[in-house]
This record gives C-alpha cells, structure tokens and sequence, in this order.
C-alpha cells in the first residue's frame, strides 16, 4: 500500500506511530427526518419504544465508560449517565411524539426546553446544561444510526484525529491512550495545541483532508516537521524508533538548566491542573525542573456554567503547590475570553473578543472573579506553606499592573507579576515592572497582537511565528527592563519549548523557561551545548534576520556539530 502524507503545523517535537481514530462531529439531521430500522420507516406506534430504547442505549453505554474510568472523568460520566436515564426526558419526548412531533425534534424540543430550564435556574442547575446536551446528541444519533460524538472511548494507544477540537475536550482525554492529535482546524498557538504541548502529546493543526483518514489506518504523526504519513513504509517506523531512541537519550541528563558556561537559566514545566502538577512533580526533581511557570487555571473553569467556589478554587491550588513541594509555581489568574469563551465570564456581542474584554479586563465585567480567584491563592498558600507567584494575563498599562499588583498583595500573596503580552506593555516594560516584582512572557498572544494575526486563523500560521522579528525585538526590549531593574523576566509561550528559541530567549537575557514536560529534555541539552556568548550571538542573528525563517536559518548555522545532527 502506497503512503500517503498529509501536512500541517506541528506543535512540539515528537514523533509516533499508531492507529487513527476519528472524533465524529454531532450529526444534526432536519428536525423532521424519518427514522428507520433495517431500511424501512418505523411505524407510528412503534416510534414511542424506539425512543425508548435510544435513551437506553445512551445511558448504559455512558454507564459502561464511568465504570471503566476514574476520578473525576468517571464522576462527570456517571453524572451524565443519570441524565440520560432520567424518566422526565423519555416522559416528556413521548408526550411530543404522540401530539405528531417527528422523533428528532421530539428529542430536540424535550431536552431543548430542560436545557433552557437548567440555564435560567443558575448555579448547580446550570452546570448539567453541557451534559443535557451530550445526552441530546448521542441520542440523535442512535435514532438516526449515526456515530456517537465526540472522543470515542479508546481501546488501546491511538491517534485521534479530528477537524476541530474544544480546549475542554483535549484537557479531558485519556493520557495514557492517546499518542498524538491531528485536526485539520485551529492554529499552533490556539488553546486545543496548548493544552496538547501541556499534556506532552504530539499535536497537527491546519492537516487538510485529516478527516478523511480511515479509522484504523495507522498513521505516523511528526511534530517536528507537521507531517501525517498515513500506511507509512517499514523504513519509516524503523527511523521513527531511531529517533525516539535518541530523544530519549537526553532525559538522563539531569542538571539543572545553563548555559555550557553556567549561565543559569531555570526550566520550569506549564500545568493546568492540580493532576498536571503531580504528574510533572512525580517525573522530576528540584534539580532538572525548577517548578511550574506557568499555571494555566482557566482550565478548572472551562466546563463550568457558573466559577468554583472559593473553597473548591483554593483545594486545587494547595493540591498543585503541595505537589511541587515548595519549588517555584507561577499561577496566572483566570484567562477567559476570545477563544476561550466561559458561559459566565464571556460578553455574547463582542465584535472581536480577542481585541475586547478578557484576561485581567473580565475584572471590569465581572470583579468578583479576580478577588475569589486571589483569596482562594492566598488560602492555598496559607495551607500549603507556600508562597505562588501570582501573575495576572493581558496587562497593557503600568496602571493595570499597579492595580493588580495591590489586590494580590492584599490578599496575602507576597511574588506578583504580570504577563507581557500586549506590545504596549512590552514598550514600556521597565514601567510596569517598576510595579510588579516580575514578569513572563506569552509569546503566543505576544505574536498575535504584534502581527495583528488572530492565532486561531491556521492559514495564518507564517505571521503568527515567534521568530517574526518584530515580536523578539519586543521579547529584548521586556529582558532589557528586566535586566536594569534586577527583575526576573521568564517566557511562558509555546516558543520557550523550542530548543533553538531558547538559545535566543537566553541570549535575549530571559531568566527561565517554561515548557511542556516532554520539552525540558532538549532544551536543556541545547543550553548545555552552548556558551552565553554563543546564545547572545544566535539572539543578535535572529533580531537582524530579514524574516522567520531567516533567523531559524541562521542560529542554526551557529549550532555546535552535535546539536545540529540532533535539534535542526
């Protein structure tokens, strides 16, 4: 069989070999489709059984998963297992289907009403408005014998491809069953790849024509070149193992992070949630990671109709910080917003939310979000015996940094910072870092906003690449002020993973890096390779190149022989 590639964007740098497996979108039949059985349309009177027995299948086939699951993912399942199995959603379909509502709509209707029930209701109540309509979709599909949507449940290692993916939807899948993402939607830096580098899981985006691979077809899935080879060639699988081989080589290397010379410059690991941290803890140690820079909390909020309490908030933070066992951890507030829309934070008529209120500005909308958020950081740290460093997302004044810095510092937290994201802000860094005690910078959002390129629009991928030169002048001018003011200055954005980035960001005067778990490895063996005098070489030839691809082009002309057989 002849192999057949598919290209995209690659996020992270590894590569792997599995079954694809196709996420189904939810059908959405015309209301009034005719159901059938074995070719024919179902009589009438049978319609009401027929039903029936959809709901049925839902719910047990979402009761069998909950069984097989655990923690959380098991307790959201079995929740939504209930729903499904509640008399009041069959009662109510029936009652439609005997006034003469075709079985779809007679579906869509019963569980349409519940669902706005639900939201009206608020509070606990709102929070099964996502679950109801799970229920409503699998249960469309079972009467019009479609595929189930959403993640399948995986049988063994695989990879799941899909045309988009929602951030809730990445954040919940299997770990231990998925070997890498391709979608043929969403952008290197949109959120649904973030979380995939967070996880350590290869990801593709903008892979045309992904879903048309069959389910089952193995598939080889190469980050570091954006590559899908569908039926790839015994040579290929062979190469792929080489290199695994090689990759996994630089984990035994355990010293912490510098430059051949001993520049230090501190490796931290990005999370999402408590889980992450306990993950990312167990691998390491204080010595080959330093702590988390960055976590990422909007992901405790992204499946919820209304914010966790205080309480809830404030047990997940101690879990992360005691985790870690007082090594550095940078908790950014909540980052909601444009394409990270939250049903109780987001503005509904935003023309360009990426441009409007979210990060740090939902706190114009929605204050009480912030200070629930910093009082639970303050009970946490209070609880755990360690002090977070608290930043806060999309700070475009030395003013917002001001005003942030006081509500964190009165909530009992004593390391604030802010995120550098905004070119006004990275323009007059050394103002807002006169504020704060330190700052990091999203390098992802950073290009966006330079570039005027929405990070979603994958076609745009080209503008939206931290090697844009514009974007690094922006990253030295926020080191500079680092620098003067004797301020630590890190990079949080998906370009600190990149081991040839990296020797720029060092050079630049960047003080840590934060990254994917995977990425520490070759990182930290592409400082190891290098003086500080090599870094600040490669971060003057990057800043000088005429374009992206230039400046790659030449730091890796300036790599040593070894690192460039292994990085390039």
């Amino acid at each position: 069989m002849t192999a057949r590639t598919i290209t995209g964007v690659g996020v992270g740098r590894r590569v792997v070999v599995g079954p694809a497996v196709q996420v189904h979108e939810p059908v959405r039949p015309a209301p009034d489709t005719v159901v059938t059985r074995d070719g024919e349309p179902v009589p009438a009177e049978q319609l009401p059984d027929v039903v029936a027995a959809a709901f049925a299948t839902v719910a047990a086939d979402i009761s069998a998963r909950a069984e097989r699951s655990s923690g959380s993912l098991a307790e959201v399942l079995a929740a939504t297992a209930q729903i499904a199995g509640d008399p009041a959603l069959l009662t109510g379909t029936k009652k439609e289907l005997s006034n003469g509502t075709p079985p779809v709509a007679a579906v869509e209707e019963t569980i349409g009403g519940f669902i706005e029930m639900f939201t009206a209701m608020g509070g606990l109540m709102a929070e099964r408005v996502t679950d109801l309509a799970s229920v409503r979709d699998r249960v469309v599909a079972v009467l019009v014998e479609a595929p189930l949507p959403g993640v399948p449940e995986l049988s063994e290692p695989s990879v799941v491809v899909a045309r988009d993916l929602a951030p809730a939807d990445t954040a919940g899948l299997d770990l231990d069953k998925v070997l890498a993402i391709v979608t043929e939607l969403g952008g290197p830096t949109g959120h649904t790849a973030i979380i995939a580098g967070q996880l350590g899981i290869p990801c593709l985006v903008q892979a045309g024509g992904a879903s048309e691979i069959d389910d089952g077809a193995r598939v080889l899935v190469d980050a570091r070149t954006g590559e899908t080879v569908v039926d790839p060639s015994p040579e290929s699988v062979a190469a792929v193992e080489e290199r695994a081989q090689a990759e996994k080589a630089l984990e035994q290397d355990t010293e912490p992070g510098a430059t051949a010379d001993g520049h230090p410059v501190d490796l931290l690991v990005n999370i999402g949630t408590a889980a992450d941290a306990e993950r990312a803890a167990a691998a390491t140690d204080a010595r080959t990671v330093a702590g988390s820079g960055l976590f990422r909390t909007e992901v405790l909020f992204l499946d919820s109709a209304s914010a966790p309490t205080v309480p809830a908030q404030a047990a997940e933070y101690t879990a992360a910080l005691t985790a870690f066992g007082g090594r550095k951890v940078v908790v950014r507030t909540l980052d909601a917003g444009a394409d990270k829309p939250l049903a109780f934070a987001t503005l509904a008529d935003e023309e360009n939310p990426a441009l409007g209120v979210r990060g740090y500005r939902v706190g114009r909308v929605h204050p009480e979000l912030l200070t629930h958020q910093l009082a639970a950081l303050g009970q946490a740290a209070a609880e755990s015996g360690t002090q977070p460093w608290v930043m806060a997302p999309m700070i475009a004044t030395p003013q917002e940094a001001a005003e942030f810095a006081a509500a964190a510092r009165g909530a009992g937290l004593e390391q604030v910072g802010v995120m550098i994201e905004v070119p006004g802000a990275a323009l007059r860094a050394e103002a807002v870092l006169a504020e704060v005690d330190f700052a990091s910078i999203g390098t992802n959002d950073l290009a966006q906003y330079t570039m005027a390129t929405d990070r979603l629009a994958g076609q745009l991928s080209d503008l939206l690449d931290p090697w844009q030169p514009a974007v690094l002048e922006l990253v030295a001018t926020t080191a500079r002020a680092g620098v003067a003011l004797g301020k630590p200055v890190g990079v949080c954005g998906e370009s600190a993973g990149d081991p040839l980035m990296a020797l720029v960001l060092a050079g630049l005067g960047i003080t840590s890096l934060s990254m994917s778990l995977g990425s520490v490895p070759a990182v930290r063996y592409a400082l190891r390779q290098h003086t500080l005098a090599q870094c600040e070489a490669m971060a003057q030839a990057a800043l000088s190149a005429s374009s992206a691809p230039a400046g790659r082009a030449a730091v890796v002309e300036l790599l040593t022989e070894e690192a460039r057989r292994l990085l390039a």
